[in-house]
């Protein structure tokens, strides 16, 4: 049973992201696949008007891989915004950097599990 409603235009718009993820998004997928510890994590997973990078829904936890254009205009504004919508449902947030997970995907994997509640 869903809890929020998912507007057609967000499912099309999750749809057309998958096709074409960023590639610290393509990178940090691959390492997902995987299963960690028994989690399963979605890529571009709607969830009411937002479509979100990752999600595992055992741990309620949304990853959200940000690049540069999250620090320009009312980015950040938005992703607050966001992330409170999100927090009000009971779903908690993880940012990760581009940078990082480009850097060093085992920090970033270590940092996902850390915030799944899970052991590294």
């Amino acid at each position: 049973m869903r809890l929020w409603k998912r507007p057609k235009a967000t499912i099309a718009r999750a749809r057309s992201l998958r096709r074409r993820m960023t590639p610290p998004e393509a990178r940090l997928r691959v390492a997902l696949r995987r299963k960690l510890h028994g989690l399963r994590f979605r890529r571009q997973h709607p969830i009411g008007p937002f479509v979100l990078d990752f999600y595992c829904d055992s741990a309620r936890l949304a990853v959200e891989v940000d690049g540069q254009q999250h620090w320009l205009g009312g980015a950040q504004l938005r992703d607050i915004e966001r992330d409170e919508w999100l927090g009000l449902r009971g779903i908690r947030v993880l940012r990760l950097s581009a940078s990082l997970v480009f850097e060093d995907l085992d920090a970033a994997i270590r940092t996902i599990l850390h915030a799944a509640g899970e052991p590294a």
